[in-house]
């Protein structure tokens, strides 16, 4: 969270000595509001047509799209955008030439670097300097070397939270490569097996079963897109249950209650088909005799509420928080995993919660948003 405090900071600079730069270039009008407001709004303005390059990362086409904002904002002829190894964008008159020693000193020493006609402010990430901003004007005055170093800092803040949400795919992506692992092995060896002993009394049963086996693996293993809507986890659980009951037969019984209005919203791939699979695997099998397990998705005001139930063994809920905090892998198939990819995607606020007892089964509850910033399924 520091280095969205830190954002949220240097936003708050931002507008403070960037609305004074360009309160000068405002003409009067008749408007709602003073014109320090409007100097404010269209700070602001300008500053968030430049943020969504910016949060794309460092590189010559981010660079180009959110140069021009920048150079307006700065209310500067010429601006560029550097990497440590040069322009990667260069807006208006002048060339690099022009600044190129006060570019290697802003690079070297990480502080704005200033003549009579320019200026170079650098930017970091986590205290490493990947760049800077060169703004060019025939009077490079203290206030826009201010306004410059300020705005350096806001596009620091928005490479920050780029880097941030690349850390963060990498990491989802990991940890599903490992929860696919984890599961996998235990899973296929129980299908094949069932779809095995079908070959023989009922070759037709068969086939339908390893129709469904190749759909849910076809899903389970799929390589596009960290995000998915609940109405496919949900298509791939039912596959996984048919397959069960293959195996089962009589002694699973299935309940699902879903409402359709919440079946389009967008979660983290495979983040409730484990918990299924973990009631059945910890919960049912071990049971002697039938055992229920319940899958239910409501709405429930701005968040989607599902919840996995089974009338299974149970379990002690000290090695499930064991499990929780990865100290164990004995009470769980990927019930770590998915709590961490829940928290990473929603915040703390969103992990699992599960209520269980030895001898009175599991519940495991999590909690989606219908809306969450990054959340997207991605096109086939």
């Amino acid at each position: 969270m520091d280095n969205f405090a830190t954002a949220a900071a240097a936003t708050v600079a931002l507008i403070a000595v960037a609305a004074f730069v360009r309160w000068r270039l405002l003409t009067r009008r008749r408007s709602l509001g003073t014109a320090a407001d409007r100097a404010t709004y269209a700070t602001l303005h300008t500053a968030s047509l430049a943020a969504p390059s910016l949060r794309r990362g460092l590189n010559a086409e981010s660079a180009a799209q959110a140069l021009p904002h920048l150079r307006a904002l700065l209310g500067s002829p010429t601006a560029a955008i550097t990497d440590i190894h040069g322009p990667l964008a260069w807006d208006g008159p002048g060339d690099a030439v022009d600044v190129a020693e006060l570019m290697t000193q802003a690079l070297k020493s990480g502080t704005t670097q200033a003549s009579d006609r320019a200026i170079v402010a650098p930017l970091s990430v986590e205290n490493r300097v990947v760049g800077s901003i060169v703004v060019m004007s025939d009077e490079a005055s203290a206030g826009l070397a201010r306004a410059t170093t300020e705005v350096a800092r806001w596009m620091s803040s928005q490479l920050e939270l780029a880097e941030l949400s690349e850390s963060r795919t990498a990491l989802m992506e990991a940890e599903l490569r490992a929860l696919r692992a984890q599961i996998s092995p235990h899973f296929i060896y129980n299908s094949l097996g069932a779809i095995a002993s079908f070959v023989r009394t009922d070759p037709e049963r068969a086939r339908e079963l390893l129709l469904e086996f190749a759909d849910f693996t076809r899903y389970s293993f799929r390589e596009h897109g960290e995000f998915t809507t609940l109405a496919e986890e949900l298509r791939s659980i039912e596959r996984y249950l048919v397959l069960e009951k293959a195996r089962f037969g009589d002694r699973l019984r299935v309940v699902t209650r879903v409402a359709p209005e919440v079946l389009s919203v967008t979660l983290p791939f495979l983040s409730v088909q484990p918990l299924v699979e973990n009631a059945i695997r910890h919960g049912l099998e071990r049971k002697a005799g039938d055992g229920t397990i319940t899958v239910v998705a409501l709405d429930s005001g701005t968040e989607c509420l599902i919840t996995i139930e089974d009338d299974g063994v149970g379990v002690d809920p000290d090695i499930v928080r064991d499990a929780l905090v990865g100290r164990t892998t004995s009470a769980s198939v990927g019930l770590a995993n998915v709590d961490e990819r829940l928290r990473t995607v929603y915040g703390n606020d969103y992990g699992i919660v599960v209520e269980t007892a030895p001898g009175h089964g599991t519940k495991v509850i999590l909690r989606i948003p219908k809306f969450a910033p990054g959340a997207e399924v991605s096109a086939s």
